[in-house]
């Protein structure tokens, strides 16, 4: 078992950057590591470790966690002028003075009027919105086709997961999938599927999840690899 806190810090180039405390009984070792997702610095420990001692150890290691950090994609906070990917096509948000509040899709450009400073919730939430509409008619009909039952669906915003399945039925999506391709969406709508037949990994699981797709899933899972980070910078 684990217990975090995140009231400690370290200084990266004279900068207090935030460091969420891990302790564990597992743990034999100070461990630096940085999410990926959240842009998160992480600072693993023995549970009876000196926390002084491990955050001078981590403080050794600025340059490491400079370079890290370097790498990771900016975050955008969704307004006026953004363009960020929408079911794989680059679309550009559009704010128009006098305009109605209600958001519409024209082409490649996301309308809306309203107040401007509530342009970037406003997006966020038309997003998750549409994701939760397209997830749930993506999955009922797949399942239905392949004479599954599909308890629920849901949404939310995990880091570490695109989704999940309990055994009761419900499934839980990553709102950004409407951010990706359609093709790796409907893949990661099989996945699930598949584990309401296997709840594992195994080679009938991968079966299930190719004969419900209907294609390799492969080159789904492979996008997700390359560009799944990067949907997270974006910000309402």
């Amino acid at each position: 078992m684990s217990t975090e806190s995140s009231d400690a810090q370290i200084l990266i180039d004279g900068i207090a950057v935030p460091v969420r405390i891990r302790r564990s009984a597992r743990a034999r070792a100070y461990r630096l590591s940085l999410d990926q997702a959240r842009g998160e610095l992480r600072l693993s420990l023995p549970t009876r470790a000196n926390l002084k001692r491990a955050l001078g150890w981590a403080q050794e290691h600025e340059g490491w966690v400079r370079s890290q950090m370097a790498r990771q994609p900016a975050r955008v906070m969704l307004g006026d002028g953004i363009v960020f990917p929408l079911e794989g096509r680059e679309v550009r948000i559009c704010w128009v003075e006098g305009a109605s509040r209600t958001i519409r899709l024209e082409g490649d450009r996301l309308l809306l009027g309203g107040a401007s400073e509530s342009v970037g919730p406003r997006v966020l939430r038309w997003l998750k919105t549409r994701a939760k509409a397209v997830l749930e008619t993506e999955s009922h009909a797949m399942a239905r086709d392949n004479g599954l039952i599909v308890a629920s669906v849901g949404i939310g915003d995990p880091r570490s997961r695109w989704a999940s399945c309990a055994s009761s039925g419900a499934i839980r999506y990553s709102w950004r999938l409407i951010l990706c391709p359609p093709e790796v969406r409907r893949a990661t709508v099989a996945h699930e599927l598949a584990h309401l037949l296997h709840m594992d990994h195994s080679p009938a699981f991968h079966a299930a999840h190719q004969r419900i797709l209907g294609e390799d899933p492969r080159p789904a899972r492979a996008w997700l690899r390359a560009n799944g980070t990067a949907l997270h910078r974006f910000m309402g």
